[in-house]
C-alpha cells in the first residue's frame, strides 16, 4: 500500500454504471412475467429466447418510469426514441444481442446531489445519461458440479442504466451518490433498490491522474459489486494498486476486473480495447417511441415529494437538526408518515424523537414496514400533547401508554392513562407534603447535600418518584425538592 504522501501526489478519478431493475410485471420487449424468485426458466417466451419470426414491443410503463427517474434527477427527455442492438457474444443473451439505446439515451445529462457524512459538504454528481436496456439472463454454477447452468428468468426484465460523468474523486462520493439513486428509484416507485437480489448493480470505471493533469488515465472497470460498501473498498483498493504500479514505472491498460468482497482485492477478467468493443446496429423492429408534450406533462404532474425536496422542509418548516431530516427521509413511507403526524402537532422535534425511538424500535423488532404500525399519526400526536400538557411524562408514555396503544388503537392515550392511574400529579399542594416525607426520612443525605454533595439530588428525586408511584411530575418535584433543600 503507497504511502500518504505518495497517495497525496495522485487524484482519483470515477465514473459509476448503475444498473436499476424496474418494477414492473412484463419485460420490457414481451410481455412474460417479471416476478422474482420462480423456478428457473419459467419466465420465458419465444419473444424472450429470440426466436425467428418473433416480434418485440416496448413496455410503456417501463418508458413512464425513465421518465420519472429523468425529472427527478432535471435530465432533458428525449422526445423521439429509437433502439439499437448491442452486439455481444455471453452465455445468457438467448438473441445473441441486447436491446438498448445507443445514440439517443431517454435522458440526456442530469445531476444527483450527495451530502458526504464526514464533511457535511453538499455537491453534485453529474450524469452523462440514463437509457433503457434490457436485462441478461443469470448462469448458475451449483456447488460440486462442473457444468453451467442458465437461467434465463431475468432475460429481458427491464433496466435503466444511469452513467455518470467521471467526476466523482472519493470512494465515499461513491457510496453517497449510490445511496441517493437507491432512495430516488424508492421514492418514485421504480424499483426496490435491493443489491442482495440484484434488482440495483454497479461497475465503476476507475482511473488515476497526478493532480494538476487534465487528460484522464487508463479506465478500469470493476465489476460484481452487491452492496454500497464494496463499491467503496473495491474503488480505495484500485486506487491504491494503480498508483502502486505508477510508481514502479508499470503501464495500467484498460479491463474487466472483478472485485473479491472476502478479501477485499479485485482480479483481472479480460482486456478492453480503447474504444466501446461492442457493435450497435439499429433495431428494426421496433418503432421509434415518440414522448409528446401532454405524456411528459402528465408524468411530471404525477411525480411525488422526492427525498431532497422533504429534507428541505423537515428542515426548513419544521426546524430538525439535518441528522434528523437525514434519518426520517431515508425511507418514504417513514418521512410520509412524519409528515402526517406533523399535521397533528406541532412539537415537530417530539414527534421526529418518537419516529427515530420507540416507533423504529418497534419497526424493528418485529421487522415490520411503518405500514404495519398500527398506530395512526392522530393519536401519537395526542400522546405528544398528553406529554406537553404534562399528564403523564415522557418515561410513563413510553413504557406504560404507548405499548397498551399498540395492543388496541382504538384507545386514547387519555384513555389509557386514566385507566392505569398514570395522570401525572403536577399541584405543587398535592406533591410537597411527599417531598417533605422524603427529605424527613433522609436526614443524614439532607446533611450531605447542603455539605457540597449536589449529584444526591438525584436520590431525592428517586425516592420522590417511587412514593408517588411515578406520578410526581418530574419538573414540578424537581422545583419543590431544590427550594426545600437550598433553604
Amino acid at each position: 500500500m503507497p504511502s500518504q504522501e505518495i497517495k497525496d501526489k495522485y487524484e482519483l478519478v470515477v465514473g459509476l454504471e448503475v444498473h436499476v431493475q424496474l418494477l414492473t410485471k412484463s419485460k420490457m420487449y414481451a410481455s412474460d412475467s417479471t416476478e422474482f424468485g420462480n423456478l428457473p426458466n419459467t419466465n420465458i417466451s419465444v419473444i424472450t429466447l429470440g426466436h425467428p419470426g418473433t416480434l418485440p414491443k416496448v413496455n410503456k410503463r417501463a418508458v413512464e418510469f425513465a421518465m420519472k427517474l429523468g425529472l427527478a434527477c432535471k435530465s432533458e427527455i428525449t422526445r423521439h426514441n429509437i433502439f439499437a442492438r448491442k452486439n455481444y457474444f455471453y452465455p445468457d443473451l438467448p438473441k445473441g444481442y441486447q436491446l438498448t439505446q445507443d445514440k439517443n439515451p431517454v435522458c440526456v445529462g442530469g445531476t444527483v446531489p450527495i451530502t458526504l457524512e464526514k464533511s457535511g459538504v453538499t455537491r453534485e454528481i453529474e450524469l452523462t445519461r440514463i437509457h433503457m436496456e434490457e436485462d441478461a439472463g443469470k448462469s448458475m454454477h451449483l456447488a460440486g458440479e462442473v457444468d453451467t447452468l442458465v437461467d434465463f428468468n431475468r432475460a429481458g426484465v427491464p433496466l435503466l442504466e444511469i452513467v455518470t460523468e467521471p467526476c466523482i474523486r472519493a470512494s465515499e462520493e461513491a457510496y453517497q451518490f449510490m445511496s441517493e439513486i437507491r432512495k430516488l428509484v424508492r421514492y418514485l416507485e421504480i424499483c426496490d433498490g435491493n443489491m442482495e437480489e440484484g434488482s440495483m448493480r454497479c461497475d465503476a470505471n476507475i482511473s488515476i491522474r497526478l493532480k494538476g493533469d487534465t487528460e484522464l488515465g487508463k479506465k478500469v472497470e470493476v465489476k460484481n459489486m452487491n452492496s454500497f460498501r464494496n463499491v467503496a473498498r473495491a474503488i480505495e483498493h484500485e486506487f491504491d494498486r494503480q498508483i502502486d504500479m505508477m510508481e514502479k514505472g508499470e503501464t495500467i491498460i484498460s479491463e474487466t476486473r472483478t472485485f473479491d468482497a472476502t478479501t477485499g482485492l479485485t482480479a483481472g477478467m479480460r482486456t478492453k480495447e480503447d474504444l466501446n468493443d461492442y457493435r450497435y446496429f439499429p433495431e428494426p423492429d421496433l418503432s421509434p417511441v415518440v414522448i409528446s408534450d401532454e405524456w411528459l406533462q402528465q408524468i411530471s404532474e404525477s411525480m411525488p415529494s422526492l427525498p431532497r425536496e422533504l429534507h428541505e422542509r423537515f428542515v426548513n418548516a419544521f426546524g430538525l437538526p439535518e441528522y434528523d431530516a437525514n434519518v426520517l427521509t431515508d425511507s418514504k413511507e417513514i418521512a410520509l408518515y412524519f409528515e402526517a403526524l406533523c399535521g397533528e402537532t406541532n412539537n415537530y422535534k417530539a414527534a421526529s424523537n418518537w419516529m427515530m425511538g420507540p416507533v423504529k424500535s418497534y419497526l424493528n423488532e418485529l421487522t415490520l414496514h411503518i405500514e404495519d404500525f398500527p398506530v395512526r399519526p392522530k393519536q401519537l400526536a395526542s400522546l405528544i400533547a398528553l406529554i406537553d400538557e404534562g399528564k403523564v411524562n415522557f418515561s410513563v408514555a413510553s413504557q406504560k401508554v404507548y405499548p397498551e396503544m399498540i395492543k388496541d388503537p382504538s384507545q386514547s392515550p387519555l384513555e389509557i392513562a386514566q385507566k392505569l392511574n398514570l395522570i401525572q400529579e403536577s399541584d405543587e399542594g398535592s406533591l410537597k407534603p411527599i417531598v417533605e416525607s422524603v427529605l424527613a426520612e433522609n436526614e443524614a443525605k439532607v446533611a450531605e447535600y447542603k455539605s457540597g454533595k449536589k449529584g444526591l439530588l438525584g436520590m431525592f428525586m428517586g425516592q420522590v418518584m417511587k412514593k408517588s408511584k411515578g406520578k410526581a411530575d418530574p419538573k414540578v418535584a424537581n422545583k419543590i425538592l431544590t427550594e426545600l433543600l437550598e433553604n
